[in-house]
C-alpha cells in the first residue's frame, strides 16, 4: 500500500462535483492532497461555496468548470482546461448523472437523450478526450455506476440501461487504454435517497433487502474511489459494489 503522500499534487477532474456524492468524493480526495477540477452544470452556488472552503484549507488547490455535458462538442475543452491549469491530469471521475423515472409507454426522446447523454455518452467522450493526458501520467478513470446496471429498477428503464452501458464502457475502456490507464467503476446501492423523495415505508423495505440491514454513507463510496486511485495498481475493468450486500437478495 502506498503512503498518502503519493497522492499529493495529483490532479483529478470530477464531474457533478458540487453536491451529494460528488461533493463527498471531492472532499475526500482533497484531504489526501489532490488538486481538484470540479465540474458543475447548474449548481453554481454550491460549487463556489465548496471551492472557497477547500481553497481556504489549501490555497489554489481547487478550480471550477461549468459545462452542460450534453453538449458533446464542448467536452474536449473541459478536459483541456483541466490539463492547462496544472499541466497534467491523473484521474477522471465520471460522477455526473441524471436520474428520473421513465415508465415504458411514456418515454420521449428528450428523456432518452438526457439519461443516455449524461450517464453514458458524456463519460465516453470525456474519457476519450482525457485518454492522452491520462496515458502520460499513467492515470485512471473511475465511473460511478449503479447496482441497477445489473438489476433494472422498475419504471427506470432508460436510466438502468444507461448505467449498464457505463459498466460495459468501463470494461471496454480498460482493454482499449491499458496498460498505462486503469479504468474501474464503483456501484453504489442504498447510499443517498432520490431528491424527489421517497416514503419511509419504501425506504425501510429497500434497507431490509441489504445483508447489513442499514443505509450506507457517501463516505463509503468515496473510500472505494480512493482505494481505486491509491491502492489498486493491478485492478482494471472491475466494478466494486458498495451496496451493503443488497445484490445477494435481488
Amino acid at each position: 500500500m502506498q503512503n498518502d503522500t503519493s497522492l499529493a499534487g495529483k490532479v483529478v477532474l470530477i464531474t457533478g462535483a458540487a453536491r451529494r456524492l460528488g461533493e463527498v468524493i471531492a472532499r475526500t480526495l482533497h484531504t489526501h492532497g489532490m488538486n481538484l477540477i470540479l465540474h458543475y452544470r447548474s449548481s453554481k452556488q454550491e460549487a463556489h461555496k465548496l471551492q472557497q472552503e477547500l481553497n481556504a484549507v489549501r490555497e489554489d488547490s481547487v478550480i471550477l468548470i461549468q459545462a452542460d455535458l450534453l453538449h458533446t462538442a464542448k467536452l474536449n475543452s473541459v478536459v483541456q482546461k483541466a490539463e492547462d491549469v496544472w499541466g497534467r491530469l491523473d484521474i477522471l471521475i465520471n460522477n455526473a448523472s441524471s436520474f428520473f423515472p421513465t415508465p415504458i409507454g411514456t418515454v420521449n426522446e428528450d428523456q432518452w437523450n438526457d439519461l443516455i447523454g449524461t450517464n453514458l455518452k458524456a463519460p465516453f467522450f470525456l474519457s476519450q478526450a482525457a485518454a492522452r493526458a491520462l496515458h502520460n501520467t499513467r492515470g485512471c478513470i473511475i465511473n460511478i455506476v449503479d447496482i441497477h446496471a445489473e438489476r433494472p429498477l422498475k419504471t427506470y428503464a432508460v436510466y438502468s440501461m444507461a448505467k449498464a452501458g457505463l459498466v460495459m464502457l468501463t470494461k471496454a475502456m480498460a482493454r482499449e487504454l491499458g496498460p498505462n490507464v486503469r479504468v474501474n467503476a464503483v456501484a453504489p446501492g442504498v447510499i443517498l435517497w432520490p431528491e424527489r423523495g421517497i416514503d419511509e415505508v419504501t425506504k425501510q423495505r429497500i434497507i431490509s433487502r441489504t445483508a447489513l440491514k442499514r443505509q450506507g454513507n457517501p463516505k463509503d463510496v468515496a473510500r472505494a474511489v480512493l482505494f481505486l486511485i491509491r491502492d489498486a495498481d493491478y485492478t482494471s475493468g472491475e466494478v466494486i459494489r458498495i451496496d451493503g450486500g443488497r445484490a445477494l437478495n435481488d
